[in-house]
Parts: C-alpha cells; structure tokens; sequence
C-alpha cells in the first residue's frame, strides 16, 4: 500500500514512541508514558479490529492465584518468589482499579472459590493452607485463604471449598472501552488492522515494516505478549485458552469466581449465564498456537463440567464460543525489559494480564528515558 502525503504527515511522522498491541498492557503503557512525556507523539499499532490476544477475550478474574495454584508455585519457585508474583498481582489489581475506576470495569468483589475433584490436591491444601496464609500475610494483613461448606451444591467434588475474600471479576468489555476512551482522551492515535512484520533498529531510532508501509519511530515498545515471538527471541510461548458461555439460567445461585483443577477450569456468572473457560491441561502442545479456535476434546471437557458439577439438575444451552492467546513460559514472572537501545518489552503475562496488566504498562512506560 502506497500512503499518502497526509497518512504520512499526520500518523507517521516524528513518532516518539510506537507501542505494538492494542491489549491491556499496550493501553496502560500509552497512559504512563502520556502521564510521563504529555508533549510526546504516542503511536500505538494492533493487529486486529480488537485487541488480538487475551484482553478482550479473557473470563474477567480479578485474582492473584487459587491456593493449589500457589502451593504448586511454591514447588518450583521459591517463598520470595511466589510472595513477590502475589504482591505484583495484588498492586496491579489496584492500580487498574484506581486509574480505570470500579465503577467503569463493574467490579465486584464476591470472593473466589476453589473446587476439587481430586482428595490428594484437597489434602495438600488443607494441609498448607495456614503456612500459605502466613506467607501472604505482608501483602494482604489478613488471613487470605479458608474452608467453607458447599452452599452451591455442586456435584462430583468436595464438599469443602477454599474460600479467598479478596478475589474480585471484571466486566472486560467494559474495562477495555473504558481504557480505549481514556488512551484515546489523551491524543493517543491508534491504528487497528495494522501488522508489524518486522523491524530494523537505526542509530537514532527504528524502522517500523508494516501490513501498510514503513515509518521511523524513536522508541518501539512490544506489548504482544504471546504473539510475542513473532517478533523477538524471547522466553514465552502462546497459550490457547477456551471459553464458553451459557444462555440464560432461571435461578442461576452461583456468585463469585470458581476455580477447578489447580486454576486450569475457572467460571463465573455473568448476567445469570455460566461462563467457563480453560483445559489447556488436556492437551498442552495442541495449545501452544497462536490460531484462535476450538477443539472437541475441550469443548467436550467444558460441557461435561457444566452438566456434572455446576448444573447438574439444571437445562442449559451453549450461546458463544470463543478463545484468547495468553502469553506464558517456564517461569511466572514477567518479562519487562529492554531488547536493544530503542526496543523495548513487555510480555509474558501468564495468565494474569487483568491483575498486572497496569503494571507491566507502568514497569514498560518507566524504562523510557
């Protein structure tokens, strides 16, 4: 595509910073760096009509990790380590929820659940719950983590369920367009449907390849996450996840965040419908795409959860489908840093792009000399 005269004059020219995605990160990055530099043109380039990842994708947990997710953590990362993921999640929670505003991503927090079907994980937890409330207690100065009774009446797991006061959920729709208004509010130009193919770095700046010519830019910041590799040699692999959602339930009682199988089956309701997601468990290397899509073997799963656990007595009906690209790898924390003298990245978010989203944009902005 050959752009024009005024394409070139009034998107492309003395670009300070281009941001690469569209997502959480990206948005939150354009925010800090407009906090920071206000005179400073802000480009931010997506792939999509919407954000092409996980931001508008994901099931809307506002959460820092169930305790079997935690005590698995703490298998291979240590107490300092797991203590400062929670911390990170917990601060990146609050500052979305300061900058975007409760009231515009309808928070609610309801407390989160957890589930189980399997009597060792159950056993385990039990077991650790207090040495895990004791390691959190510098972030949240309460006991974090409890056992209730089922008063969902669930079926096929125990009648025990962990309980966490601090888990929150999100409209994410609402999130989004709130944080696109506020970016937008700031002189934040965007540009959808437009791909980065690849990029040079120059002595004083970056040239930027795109699906619709080249341009210059000072700084490149990479907000891709798990498309991330596409454009850097990097430690972080894509993540399909899977979502479903039901039509109306009559009487639908469920209220708060659940999760199932150390956080690899989460749900919720939502305007009295069960939204329920995830199973990359089942078949992790099919999983590890970039494809949007789904498959039988985990749809299967998710339906089958719904009619044996969550709704065991009730009808329902499948109203959409859909998935996200996560961004993952063999360690939880995110990757934040520079790549060269004017590329910089902030990926890898792990399945927590709601809780330290704002942060990583905020880490990513404050690199920026």
């Amino acid at each position: 595509m050959n752009l024009s005269y005024w394409e070139i004059k009034s998107w492309f020219t003395n670009v300070d910073f281009t941001i690469v995605g569209s997502g959480i990160v990206g948005l939150s990055t354009a925010l800090f760096l407009n906090e920071k530099y206000p005179k400073a043109t802000i480009l931010i380039l997506e792939r999509g009509m919407l954000p092409h990842g996980a931001s508008t994708k994901n099931a809307g947990f506002a959460c820092f990790g169930s305790l079997s997710e935690i005590i698995d953590d703490l298998k291979s990362h240590s107490e300092q380590e797991v203590y400062d993921l929670v911390q990170k999640r917990w601060d990146g929670l609050l500052l979305l929820r300061k900058i975007v505003g409760d009231k515009f991503i309808d928070y609610q927090q309801l407390g989160g659940y957890e589930l189980f079907n399997d009597a060792t994980v159950f056993n385990e937890c039990y077991d650790k719950k207090e040495a895990v409330n004791k390691l959190l207690h510098g972030v949240f100065k309460k006991e974090v983590f409890s056992f209730d009774d089922d008063a969902f009446h669930f079926l096929k797991v125990n009648k025990k369920l962990a309980f966490n006061p601090f888990e929150g959920q999100i409209d994410t729709g609402k999130m989004m367009s709130e944080l696109l208004r506020k970016v937008q509010m700031k002189g934040v130009k965007i540009l959808n449907s437009c791909s980065v193919i690849n990029y040079t770095e120059q002595l004083n700046g970056v040239t930027v390849k795109t699906s619709i010519g080249e341009f210059s830019t000072k700084k490149l910041l990479i907000a891709t996450n798990g498309f991330a590799k596409q454009l850097l040699k990097i430690e972080v692999e894509p993540a399909r996840a899977q979502v479903l959602i039901t039509k109306p339930i009559k009487d639908l009682s469920i209220r708060g965040t659940f999760h199932l199988d150390k956080g690899y089956f989460y749900f919720r309701n939502i305007n009295n419908r069960v939204l329920l997601g995830g199973g990359r468990n089942l078949d992790f290397k099919t999983e590890e795409t970039t494809t949007f899509g789904q498959t039988e073997l985990i749809q299967n799963k998710l339906e089958e959860i719904l009619s044996t656990i969550i709704l065991p007595n009730k009808k329902f009906e499948i109203d959409f489908r859909w998935s996200g690209v996560m961004g993952v790898g063999n360690q939880k924390k995110a990757i934040v840093k520079p790549i060269s003298n004017h590329v910089t990245c902030g990926v890898r978010l792990g399945g927590m792009g709601i809780a330290i989203g704002f942060l990583v944009g905020k880490e990513l902005a404050s690199l920026m000399e």
